[in-house]
């Protein structure tokens, strides 16, 4: 099922966390926060809306890190009805797609749950001071991989936020696969 994210709260300050990664390391958020801002991605590796744009994603992360952004990937998603987001399988899909960030895992989805997350992805960009300037979508992918000639949105987004501290006015939410939340 398709969920789309609010609009982005500005100001908003990230929430603190500390998850393990797939590289064997626990990070917290002052371990991701670049100079010039950071970005927080709620991802997984089953949801068409991620595979069709996985290697955008990837593609930005890098671009976005050489210009000051931290940039981190959290998957939330309750792995026992979604055993393709398990652990492991997190694990195997970023050492075999070579992620140039650290991929988290939330495993109680406190995390996913202090943002707000609501689908994956969904982007969280934050300035150098943790306050959220971006809430908005990589392109305008769907279910789909788009034109390869697309603009790319959280980029660009990204770029003004590392360049000014602060993120575009107009913006267009991330649509993607509900978050698999855990039965209560």
């Amino acid at each position: 099922m398709a969920a789309i994210p609010p609009v982005c709260d500005f100001g908003w300050k990230a929430p603190d966390f500390e998850l393990p990664a797939t590289d064997g390391k626990t990070y917290k958020l002052s371990d991701i926060a670049g100079p010039k801002g950071t970005l927080i991605m709620f991802i997984c590796n089953h949801c068409p809306y991620v595979v069709a744009v996985r290697d955008r994603i990837l593609r930005d992360a890098r671009d976005l890190q050489a210009i000051g952004i931290g940039v981190a990937a959290i998957s939330a998603n309750d792995a026992e009805s979604y055993p393709e987001d398990s652990f492991e399988k997190m694990t195997e899909l970023a050492t075999r797609e070579n992620f140039p960030f650290p991929y988290l895992y939330d495993a109680d989805q406190s995390v996913a749950r202090a943002y707000d997350a609501a689908c994956t992805p969904d982007f969280f960009g934050f300035n150098s001071v943790l306050e959220l300037q971006y809430r908005g979508r990589l392109d305008a992918s769907r279910r789909e991989t788009g034109p390869a000639d697309l603009r790319r949105d959280l980029f660009e987004a990204m770029r003004q936020v590392a360049e000014t501290g602060k993120g575009p006015e107009d913006q267009i939410p991330s649509m993607g696969c509900s978050i698999k939340w855990k039965a209560a």
